[in-house]
């Protein structure tokens, strides 16, 4: 299992935990899943899909920002 935090520059967004995040990386959108490999990326306006351990999904919409994946845990700051 995973822990994922959405930060925005005003309020935390999402804190929880999750199974699989979808982001809308700089060169195309991609997966997270637990066990990923650590990595840092930046990434473009679009929507951020979450789907919990129950099963439920989730989307928000951003601007940009960054995530970073380490040891299953996922930091996602957002611009807006």
């Amino acid at each position: 299992m995973m822990t994922l935090e959405i930060i925005s520059p005003g309020k935390k967004i999402f804190s929880g935990k999750v199974k699989l995040v979808q982001v809308p990386g700089k060169k195309g959108a991609f997966e997270i899943l637990n066990n990923h490999a650590p990595i840092i990326s930046t990434l473009s306006a679009g929507k951020v899909k979450i789907v919990t351990p129950d099963d439920e999904k989730n989307f928000f919409d951003i601007t940009g920002g960054v995530v970073e994946v380490a040891n299953n845990n996922i930091i996602i700051l957002v611009n807006g």
